[in-house]
This record gives structure tokens, sequence and C-alpha cells, in this order.
């Protein structure tokens, strides 16, 4: 059973969308498939499929671990995909305790007879129970967008994520726990320490853990999705997430594609329907797809990511992230003469757009403010 985590980092970047077509990709293509939405507190993975509420779900799984898990999974109109809701209005039900996230996992696991795919719908930010879920697999997804904010949530998820798998495999009381813990304490100012120059510290103090961690770091290759974008230029924000990644995670991470923005996601969700079903030639629903094939066709983990397979993967999302704009065009014009959108809705997204891009002009003006100021008390990166 191959268990997919999909994490954004910071909430509004499509996370859920892609998770749930993702899954019916999937199931359309011959795979059991469940989608689990453990977007506890705020959980909405339901709207996306286009159903209502549910009366229980994980949230009341997990007041009584015990009781039989079967009871929240619910079987979709989609043949081979099945579906276990959250629940968004059990209070607390984000912050997992050990005993539960424990019994969760141990459910999880056990749907391996009956299941190829398992995914995972992550919520927003970097709890611990958040980074346990998305280190159940060495392949979990990032979802991320071009916007300033959501780039760097994106990589401190990554980080966050890093951080948690030394701690898991460092013993206390160990050498590398112990630096760990006074590296954590002095990561302030001009102190901060980045995870290569870490490693060699503890690889001096703690062979042994440092090879405990270097054997389970190689099977960590997480995957980008580059989400909500407008122009080929866009996806070119990939390359600094991948150059952070390598130079200060020591990490590779591979890209599975963009996704442009598609006004029928709206109309989709409205209809209560998922875009796959509503429009399965629209654009957002093609890269979906692609993305899918590209997830089925790769290998199992345990493989080596190689520098050239990185290298090939942000190519082709490149070259994907063209000819999508160069199409973008024709679907524009088609949605038009097909009534799929009015005017109004074109120009209704042209506005939208325009505030994205005076938002994201903030965003790199207050960024160049507070780097400018930092440089000239003497911080150094």
């Amino acid at each position: 059973m191959r268990i997919i985590p999909v994490a954004s980092g910071k909430g509004g970047v499509g996370k859920s969308l892609v998770a749930a077509n993702l899954a019916i990709a999937f199931a359309q293509a011959g795979q059991r498939v469940v989608l689990a939405d453990l977007d506890l507190g705020a959980s909405n993975l339901h709207l996306v499929l286009g159903y209502q509420a549910p009366k229980t779900g994980i949230g009341s799984f997990l007041n009584d671990i015990r009781s039989d898990f079967s009871r929240v999974m619910i079987n979709t109109d989609i043949r081979g995909l099945r579906f276990i809701p959250g629940d968004g209005e059990i209070p607390g039900s984000a912050n997992l305790k050990a005993s539960q996230r424990n019994a969760l996992v141990k459910r999880f696991l056990a749907l391996e007879a009956d299941t190829d795919i398992l995914i995972l719908d992550l919520g927003a930010g970097t709890h611990q129970s958040i980074l346990d879920f998305f280190l159940l697999s060495g392949q979990g997804i990032i979802v991320t967008a071009p916007a300033v904010t959501a780039t760097l949530n994106a990589y401190v998820f990554l980080k966050n994520t890093v951080f948690r798998l030394m701690y898991t495999l460092f013993p206390k009381g160990s050498g590398a726990y112990t630096y760990l813990e006074q590296a954590r304490k002095d990561s302030s100012g001009k102190n901060r320490l980045y995870i290569p120059q870490m490693l060699k510290e503890i690889a001096k103090i703690d062979p042994e853990s440092f090879d405990k961690f270097q054997k389970n770091a190689a099977h960590f290759h997480p995957r980008l999705i580059m989400n909500l974008i407008d122009d080929p230029k866009d996806a070119e924000v990939a390359h600094k997430i991948r150059r952070s990644c390598e130079e200060y995670l020591d990490i590779k991470l591979e890209h599975l594609g963009v996704i442009y923005r598609d006004v029928l996601q709206d109309t989709a969700l409205a209809s209560r329907l998922p875009i796959l079903l509503y429009k399965p030639q629209s654009l957002l629903a093609q890269a979906i797809y692609r993305i899918a094939d590209k997830i089925l066709q790769s290998e199992e983990e345990g493989f080596d990511l190689g520098e050239r397979d990185i290298d090939d993967s942000f190519q082709e999302a490149a070259m994907e992230a063209e000819i999508d704009f160069e199409n973008k065009a024709e679907y524009v014009t088609e949605l038009l003469h097909t009534g799929a959108m009015t005017q109004g809705d074109l120009l209704e997204t042209i506005k939208s757009q325009q505030l994205e891009i005076s938002k994201l002009r903030k965003e790199s003006n207050f960024l160049k403010f507070t780097l400018s100021k930092a440089m000239a008390q003497g911080f150094k990166p």
C-alpha cells in the first residue's frame, strides 16, 4: 500500500483540492483508494467531494479509540474510492495525544489488505502530529503556490519535518539528541546552524545516531506541486524552494508538476462536484491526471533518487508550464463560447489576479525591507 500524505504548511493553496482529485484520478485508473481528511479542527474535504457534513468522522473515533474504525469510513459514488471524513466541530481534535496518533496510524496501516493507495490530507501548519503523519511515507507531497508566504511556509514545513525525523531517531540522552537540543536553544541570531552543518558535528559526536539518520533520510524524497500559477514565470519559484532544501536541509525535492489557476474550480465546488467529474477536460483536471500518472508510473519507496532525476523533474515541470500557458488562451476562449464562463466571470478573474499581484508586491517589498534592516544590523545568513 502506498501512503501519500499531502501537506502545505499554509492554508489557501489548494491542498485539499489536489488531495481529493488525485484520489479520484487514482480510483479511475483502477486503484483501490482511501482518502482520509486529517485536517482536524478545520475539516472540509467532504465539500470538495460534494458531500454534506458527515455525522461521524475521525474525531468520533478519537473520542473512543477502541471503537470500530470502519464506522467512520464512507463508500463514495466513485468506484474504488472510500473516504474517511474528519471532524471540524470537535474542539482540540487537531492536537492529538500520542495514544490517539498511534491508534490512527495502526488503523491506517491495517487498511493494506484491501487498499492500494492511502491519501492523507493533512492540516496546515507544523504541529507534531502533522509532521509524524507526513513521515509515514518518504514520498509525501507538499503543495504550494507562487506567493512568497506560501513558498516560505512550504520550506519551513519541510525544515520542521527533517528536525522531527531527527528527534524521532536520536535516543534521549544520546550525544546527538543533546547536541540537537542545544542547537535548538541557540538557533536565534548569529548562532543559527543549518542541517548540513549540524550533521557534520553529529557525525563526530555520535556516529551511531548519525548513521541511523542517514539510513532513514535516504528514503525521504518529498515531492512538490506548484498550484495556482497564472504564468510560466510563476513556476520558476519552485527552483528557489529546491535550492533552499538542498543547501540548508540536505534533502532532494522532486517536482511533480504545475497546476494553473482555473476559474471552473469555483463553479465545480458550487455544483458540489470535484473538478475531475465536473469538467474532466479542463486545464486543472488535465494537470491532476498528469501528476497522478507520474505518481503511478514512479517506483515504490526505497528507490535512489539521483541528481539527474531531480533535474529532469524540474525541466519537465517547466515545459508543462509553457505548454499549458499556450493552451490557456484557447481554453478561456472555449469557456466563453460555450457559456461555461461569462465575460463578467473573466473580468472578475482578472480583477482577482490584479489583487493577487498587488498582494505579492507588498509581500516582496516587506521582505526586502526586513532583509535590508537585518543586514544593516549585522545579520549574516
